[in-house]
């Protein structure tokens, strides 16, 4: 372990170390490892031809690497490389924030809408390190970018209708843009009732109900500095969760934040930006809509964010220097009321996070040191100081019933490092990384108390005392053009270490009634997770084209079982017609049978599936501006099937016949 370090250590400090060539200017590096999904609800894609008013999580489904989680039709749990969220770190424009919710109901994907974004980045493991530390892999939901242009008022509206649970979207942006003001507003509605599975079933509790607003205004002072100020208001009520014993009353999230930019001239420093930020989140579980119950009971939820960061990019002969100085202070309290059936006896509460305060600053630092035009050898750093303080004395107590010895704080020093040599040809990309990675424990995984895990029929217990959880990582992809023939191939392999995962305790009783027993977080030796995909595209004319992709994931611990929410083999096919006005795709999506399943986890046997899709759009133009009309078939054979992320086995939508429509005004 010590030895890889070094070797990385050293790539790192070797980047920063070459001979300087002051005659020959670097170009700026356009070669990058992360994965960009660029979001645009009414341009018209020839990327699997998603709909304009496609939510955030069907865009990220998008990624080889991603793979949503589903309890129900709304809030999925963004996965990287098969990990979930807990080794993750996912924000909003660089901003840190965490749900409210112990179920993990509500992932930060939740709060907010296409309306918002400009596009997503996806940076595999060690990769998506420069928002914070993680294992994974890191998601960022970038906020549209301040506008000075002078183009004057421009407005768009957006309709769209799904037949399968009877679903409606709508959205409205306006926008005025000065040459050193603008102000733009947007806000998207969406409702949708119980959706029908293959063969018409009817699936109870999978309805909801969303809105979204968003406000940014900005001014510039001059050429080289500039101000904006950021506004979402995100609520979602009655959403129900088919694959929960519990549904949601209200999820509700203020997000706030205040940028200063700053662009330099002729300068080795590019730009500067600095961002204050604040949101709050309120969650809310319950089931008065659920007819028959053991007991009723009522789960709330807030988390509270204070945060800041400062960006810079410098650029020096040869160095392309990436710098993000960042820290935050989170507020996380969740409760539990259990309402007794018997009148004479009491109410039970307790907390189930006992107000957990944590409080992080850290330093990242990433140099794309340029050999030539077509060579990059891309190396960063992360560096972080984590602390977590249990504000309730009770959650002290609580929790030593379960452990010898609970502090009422934590602290801890987390590292991250990567290296990757790049080289792009003309006709072929190659990328060679390896990565070495920490982070904290989430605080369920530390501080939890009788968390419920439906998956798996267990009652769940913190565990302040666990270690880091630390990665080594390697990866690889290579890409190669014959002409209208492209293929490709990207691997990932990840060793980790003190793999955090929940171990029975057999001689506590659990809190829920039915359940198997109560877990606590404990920590497996190791850890293996690979990944690997193959894409490919043929042109087969200027206005056909065929591509596809393959994938193959595996996971094991050192005890030998498999691994919880493994991706089994994949496949995705698409025939593509475009034409500047008109496009059409036919695809084909499915899964293998998922053999290696994780019984000890609540894990069973998910059968393979295939489902066909179809998808078409077209642009009109007109003296009052464009419309833009996406319509199309998913599900074409009305297959009922479920998959291997989909909570407890319910089944996703049957055919579906959907129409987006969408009206810009110049």
């Amino acid at each position: 372990m010590k030895t890889l370090i070094t070797v990385i250590l050293c790539l790192l400090l070797s980047s920063l170390g070459f001979a300087q060539d002051n005659n020959n200017e670097a170009k700026k590096d356009t070669t990058k490892l992360e994965e960009v999904l660029v979001i645009s609800r009414r341009k018209l894609s020839n990327h699997r031809q998603e709909k304009t008013l496609s939510s955030i999580d069907d865009y990220l489904e998008k990624s080889n690497k991603v793979t949503m989680i589903k309890r129900g039709n709304y809030a999925w749990e963004p996965t990287i490389n098969n990990m979930a969220s807990e080794r993750l770190v996912v924000t909003i424009d660089g901003m840190q924030i965490f749900g409210a919710c112990t179920d993990k109901m509500d992932p930060i994907t939740s709060y907010v809408d296409v309306s918002n974004l400009e596009k997503v980045s996806i940076g595999s493991g060690q990769e998506g390190t420069e928002n914070g530390h993680s294992i994974g892999g890191g998601i960022d939901l970038k906020l549209p970018s301040s506008k000075f242009n002078g183009s004057g008022f421009k407005s768009g509206l957006d309709l769209g209708y799904e037949t399968n649970g009877n679903y409606k979207a709508t959205g409205l942006d306006l926008e005025y843009t000065g040459n050193k003001f603008f102000i733009s507003a947007d806000g998207i509605y969406r409702k949708s009732d119980n959706y029908d599975a293959g063969g018409n079933e009817e699936i109870l509790y999978s309805q909801f109900e969303k809105y979204n607003i968003s406000l940014k205004t900005g001014y510039k002072f001059s050429e080289t500095q500039s101000i904006d100020a950021n506004l979402i208001y995100d609520k979602a009520t009655d959403v129900g969760y088919p694959a929960l014993p519990m549904d949601v009353s209200l999820a509700e999230a203020l997000i706030a934040s205040l940028t200063h930019y700053y662009k330099p001239e002729d300068k080795a420093l590019k730009s500067l930006e600095t961002k204050l930020y604040f949101n709050t989140i309120t969650h809310i579980m319950d089931d008065t809509k659920r007819p028959v119950v053991a007991i009723r009971m009522d789960m709330p939820g807030w988390s509270d964010t204070y945060g800041f960061y400062s960006k810079a990019e410098l650029m020096k002969n040869k160095h392309h220097f990436t710098l993000n100085l960042n820290g935050f202070y989170n507020k996380s309290l969740a409760e539990m009321t259990m309402f007794s059936n018997n009148p004479s006896e009491p109410d039970m509460f307790m907390y189930t996070w006992p107000d957990i305060r944590t409080l992080y600053s850290g330093i990242f630092i990433k140099d794309d040191f340029h050999f030539s035009a077509h060579e990059t050898l891309a190396s960063s750093i992360r560096l972080g100081y984590h602390n977590n303080k249990i504000a309730e004395e009770v959650g002290v107590q609580s929790l030593q019933i379960f452990h010898d010895t609970v502090d009422d704080q934590k602290n801890r020093f987390l590292v991250s490092l990567a290296s990757a040599y790049q080289l792009k040809k003309e006709n072929y990309n190659l990328s060679v990384g390896l990565g070495y990675g920490e982070r904290a424990p989430s605080v369920s995984e530390g501080y939890g108390f009788f968390l419920f895990n439906s998956f798996d029929n267990y009652d769940y217990i913190g565990n302040p005392n666990l270690k880091n959880e630390k990665a080594v990582e390697a990866n690889f992809s290579f890409k190669q053009n014959f002409n209208d023939f492209e293929i490709g191939i990207e691997s990932s392999y990840f060793h980790i270490m003190d793999y955090i995962i929940g171990e029975i305790a057999p001689d506590v009783s659990s809190m829920t009634i039915g359940a198997n027993g109560v877990r606590v977080y404990t920590a497996l030796d190791h850890a293996s997770i690979f990944n690997t995909y193959v894409n490919s595209s043929y042109k087969l004319s200027e206005r056909f084209a065929i591509n596809g992709t393959v994938g193959y994931n595996y996971g094991k611990g050192n005890d030998g079982e498999n691994l919880p929410l493994i991706k089994p083999f994949s496949y995705f096919a698409e025939f593509n017609y475009n034409t500047p006005k008109f496009n059409a795709a036919l695809q084909l999506d499915g899964n293998g049978n998922q053999s290696n399943y994780s019984s000890k986890y609540g894990e069973n046997e998910t059968a393979d599936y295939a489902i066909l899709n179809l998808n078409l759009g077209n642009v009109f133009h007109n003296k009052f501006g464009k419309t833009v009309l996406k319509y199309g078939i998913e599900n074409i054979l009305d297959t009922k099937y479920s998959t291997y992320a989909d909570w407890n086995n319910f089944p996703r939508q049957g055919r579906n016949f959907y129409v987006n429509l969408s009206f810009v005004f110049p």
